[in-house]
């Protein structure tokens, strides 16, 4: 086959970011930076040059940026996003004959090898990148063309070198393929704080909580530093097989069953469950949460329970047995009697797939922007698809987190084809070597640019094992954790700062799971982590180091039971170190050693860093530094950086 351009030698592959190959956009949020690499090489031995075009779909004219060769052919440009929406990139390489004459003219001069004729040849390059247009060019061609020993003085200057470099020869360039897409989001998208609490525990006196009584703890919330307020759902509570304590198969009078347990004759799932209150009592909520800059994220739960008025109205809509029941929820041998899923295979797959989505845009025209989505992995990738990019052309700004504690690749689909955030296996990495790996392969890894991380160190379903029989230490640890590795986290409280460890025996549930009964929580009680919850959100809000999952880098130091990790803003105007001791029940030391390159740091070194937690001061003077954490007085540093500007 012969190419439609013959003449162009460059070639271009390996374009990054793309996600399976283009067929999903990269995901950004408003200012972040899109690091695009390439492997570009040609034939030979003359020089390349390669642009990083882009620009935001729809608009006339593609900016460009220079990119730069690394190693083994591998190139690197960037650029950053302003505003919300779709931006597409592609890239131009092509051989520079100007940049590889002058570099042959450099060696051939050095050499004292005659050049009057490449002289000659570089007055006919400078005549064809403009020199007939511009004054710089025409007097760089008057002394090419006069004194001899002049000319080649001129050629061998830094003013000639930077003249070939800005008036780069553009013949014959190879276009990539395709254009490549980036979907960029708001700023809550990367950066959040949920906090997760179950209604119907929210009164002080002890009875069914209301959304009055949420109400009535958002300055609690709010002191706390949390921008998110996630409720289970919300909705009207099956009664028929309804659970009951510890997850009793059968409810005794009175008891509340799971909110998960979807539907009865009150109403569905566009219905509130008459004890929580009203919808003018809900979206009541949600403007008084505003105020304090607190969003209410809605549980999007798609189940039923067996008397949901779907299952009257849409028996086709379920699976069907043979001796004509409803098949419930299994995950053996776990049985789930009080809810029935949805049979995705339905010959009316149409009819639920419209009304699973006018759930969605119901609660968006109550107010509501945020959705925790319960087990999306349970249902077909391809309606979540269909689902999120059909709200997305209705409405702005709607985040969408998957609660999918399930396989890699499931996850995984689940972030290309929509959702904002996810959980993710966070809860579970407890050693040093287990959380090193598992954030480098999510920063550094291809997820990078579809999974957005979102911790949580507990939810009502978990109470991991770490967690379980043990003190304040390790929950302190796990938060720290959880909050300064992402920049999207979220605890399950009160249980969390509470520290509530008491396992269903043998499994990471809690025992007298609030998800099967009304808690009576004292509210106004105070206690250390709540302090250091405010304190560490605190910081997160101040430091825009802290508001990126991305620019996460581990530093070496040299104790198992340590972990240290830089976190900094491109311009180094933000920057945090992280040294958390893994030991809740002891005292661990070893020299960190700070990242000189990362940092700019030169050799005479001189860094100040502040405890925003202790407010411990210390100048540190060299590479390696002590450090000395005892997990009784402060299991963690979160340490501001400054560095002296002499050495930026």
């Amino acid at each position: 086959m012969i190419p439609i351009e013959g003449k162009s030698r460059v070639i271009i592959e390996n374009v990054q970011p793309q996600v399976d190959g283009g067929l999903y956009p990269a995901k950004r949020t408003i200012g972040e930076r899109v690091d695009v690499t390439a492997d570009i090489f040609g034939d030979g031995h003359d020089h390349l040059r390669a642009h990083l075009l882009y620009r935001k779909e729809g608009a006339p004219q593609w900016s460009h940026v220079e990119m730069t060769p690394s190693y083994n052919d591998n190139w690197y440009g960037a650029f950053t996003v302003t505003e919300k929406g779709t931006y597409e990139f592609t890239l131009m390489a092509w051989v520079d004959h100007f940049d590889t004459w002058y570099d042959g003219f450099k060696k051939k001069a050095a050499a004292k090898v005659d050049v009057h004729l490449e002289l000659r040849e570089g007055v006919q390059y400078i005549k064809t990148v403009g020199g007939d247009k511009q004054e710089r060019l025409k007097e760089a061609i008057r002394i090419l063309e006069g004194d001899y020993n002049a000319a080649l003085h001129y050629v061998q200057s830094p003013a000639f070198g930077e003249l070939v470099h800005s008036h780069p020869l553009i013949t014959h360039a190879t276009t990539y393929a395709k254009a490549l897409s980036v979907v960029v989001e708001h700023k809550k998208a990367n950066f959040s704080s949920w906090y997760e609490l179950f209604p119907r525990s929210a009164s002080l006196q002890g009875k069914h909580g209301t959304f009055l009584d949420v109400i009535k703890l958002l300055p609690r919330i709010s002191a706390m530093g949390f921008d998110v307020l996630y409720l289970p759902p919300i909705h009207p509570i099956g009664k028929m097989n309804r659970k009951g304590k510890n997850n009793n198969v059968r409810a005794e009078a009175g008891e509340p069953g799971s909110p998960w347990a979807i539907g009865s004759d009150e109403g569905g799932h566009k219905a509130i469950h008459p004890e929580l209150g009203t919808l003018a009592d809900y979206k009541k909520l949600i403007a008084e949460a505003r105020k304090l800059n607190i969003d209410i994220a809605l549980d999007l739960a798609f189940q039923c329970a067996p008397d949901h008025p779907y299952v009257k109205e849409h028996p086709e809509w379920f699976k069907q047995r043979p001796d004509g029941s409803i098949q419930y929820a299994e995950n053996p041998p776990k049985k789930y009697q009080d809810i029935y899923p949805f049979n995705f295979e339905t010959d009316d797959w149409q009819g639920l797939w419209f009304e699973l989505k006018s759930v969605i845009t119901f609660w968006i025209d109550q107010g509501v922007k945020i959705f925790r989505v319960d087990n999306p992995h349970t249902k077909p990738i391809p309606f979540w698809q269909w689902a999120i990019a059909e709200v997305n052309k209705e409405y702005e700004d709607v985040i969408f987190l998957a609660e999918a504690f399930t396989k890699p690749k499931v996850m995984a689909s689940l972030g290309k084809i929509g959702y904002t955030q996810s959980y993710t296996y966070f809860t579970w990495r407890v050693y040093k070597s287990e959380i090193v790996e598992y954030m480098n392969e999510l920063v550094f890894g291809p997820s990078r640019n579809y999974f957005r991380p979102n911790f949580w160190p507990n939810t009502p379903d978990i109470l991991p094992f770490h967690l379980q029989h043990q003190g304040e230490n390790i929950f302190i640890i796990r938060l720290a954790l959880a909050a300064t590795l992402s920049s999207n986290y979220g605890i399950y409280g009160p249980a969390y700062e509470f520290y509530d460890n008491v396992p269903m025996q043998g499994k990471e549930e809690y025992y007298n799971s609030e998800k099967y009964e009304v808690k009576r929580h004292d509210w106004k009680r105070a206690n250390r982590m709540i302090d250091i919850i405010a304190m560490i959100n605190k910081a997160r809000h101040e430091h825009a180091a802290l508001q990126s999952t991305w620019n996460m880098q581990f530093c070496a130091i040299e104790n198992s039971n340590l972990l240290a990790y830089i976190k900094a803003t491109d311009d180094l105007t933000s920057v945090i170190l992280m040294i958390v001791n893994l030991d809740p029940g002891g005292r661990q030391s070893g020299f960190v050693q700070l990242p000189k390159d990362r940092l700019k740091l030169g050799d005479h070194i001189n860094v100040k860093v502040h405890d925003l937690i202790t407010d411990e001061q210390y100048t540190w003077t060299q590479e390696w530094n002590y450090v000395e954490l005892d997990p009784y007085k402060m299991p963690f540093h979160l340490f501001k950086v400054e560095i002296h500007e002499s050495y930026l």
